[in-house]
């Protein structure tokens, strides 16, 4: 059975030429970072390995990318890659962020399709094989958009929100409601390996690249276990990455409020010279409005020399050229 299914898959004639194992069954690459998930990766990956037996027409390899965990991950999947020849586990020398571990793991993959997905099934693993489904109908990259998500109200709000202030502001068509949840051919994937920049919005890159991309809707489901990776002070610099990695707007508003408070500026010069020359009888009392206008125009500055800052910041963590990430080591079935 599982032989006529294999016969019966066909890759894409624009992904033919992509099939670099001869007589092998396309594969599929996982890429799963991991960082203290410690009370759920093993259940998320027997879930993976049941969603994946349905389809047994492919051939499959899972390469968890190991953040920097303190709570034992690295243990767990050690044990995986022990009893599963299919698991690779890319092991960080520390927490990089889980921006660089999809890159890492985009680095290690070696499918003829890669589907990127976080590990606490919030992304499930089912939704993956329609990803697989709408590749082999002809898509290059095919992203799952959230059509519910089981979040706080504030963080459903502030994420319906951003996401389509960034695409007003953002230079590329950035999707709505979409993470990193997707599938890439493999010169999806390999175009993105060239995306080397420190302050990574990884979906902003994909966004970019253009290609034949596609959505697939789902409903995202409540953490198994343990607590959310992004808190607030996370999900506010991976936004600010957002914008100022695809969008030069913040930079655009404060040379437009800068015209606006000199037409400010100069509307009171006209009316302080009027009342001077033509009404010297009327005493404005200035102490009050000086210090406002002293306060308002300082607290202007520093808030755009912090914007300003961001992106020449931004330009500093580039030019130095570090490594995006160290690695201490890559785990697999056969090693000693």
């Amino acid at each position: 059975m599982a032989d006529t299914m294999r016969q019966q898959v066909r890759i894409p004639v624009q992904h033919q030429q992509q099939a670099t194992r001869e007589g092998a069954p396309p594969l599929i690459s996982y890429v799963l970072p991991v960082y203290n998930e410690v009370a759920g990766i093993r259940r998320f990956h027997e879930e993976l390995v049941e969603t994946t037996a349905t389809r047994p027409e492919f051939d499959y390899e899972f390469v968890y990318v190991n953040d920097g965990s303190a709570d034992g991950s690295l243990h767990v999947l050690q044990d995986l890659a022990k009893n599963d020849p299919r698991v690779r586990v890319v092991d960080f020398a520390r927490n990089f962020g889980h921006q660089i571990a999809i890159t890492a793991g985009l680095d290690h993959a070696q499918g003829d399709a890669v589907i990127v997905m976080d590990t606490d099934l919030q992304d499930p693993p089912r939704v993956s094989l329609e990803l697989i489904d709408s590749w082999l109908s002809g898509a290059e990259i095919v992203s799952a958009r959230r059509r519910t998500r089981r979040d706080t109200p504030f963080k459903r709000a502030t994420a319906h929100t951003y996401y389509r202030v960034l695409r007003r502001c953002a230079e590329v068509d950035i999707p709505v409601d979409t993470g990193d949840f997707r599938l890439l051919n493999r010169r999806a994937a390999e175009e993105l390996r060239g995306f080397r920049e420190r302050s990574r919005f990884i979906r902003g890159m994909v966004a970019s690249m253009g290609f034949e991309q596609r959505e697939v809707l789902f409903d995202r489901d409540e953490r198994m276990a343990g607590e959310t990776k992004y808190p607030l002070r996370k999900m506010m610099r991976l936004a600010a990455d957002g914008v100022t990695s695809f969008s030069t707007v913040p930079l655009k508003l404060i040379t437009r409020i800068g015209f606006i408070t000199l037409g400010l500026a100069m509307l009171g010069i006209i009316y302080a010279v009027t009342l001077r020359l033509f009404f010297p009888s009327i005493t404005v009392s200035g102490w009050t409005m000086l210090m406002v206008a002293m306060l308002f125009l300082g607290g202007l500055q520093m808030l755009s020399l912090g914007v300003i800052g961001s992106y020449v910041g931004r330009i500093y963590h580039e030019v130095q050229q570090r490594p995006l990430y160290i690695v201490r080591n890559v785990i697999s079935h056969d090693e000693d």
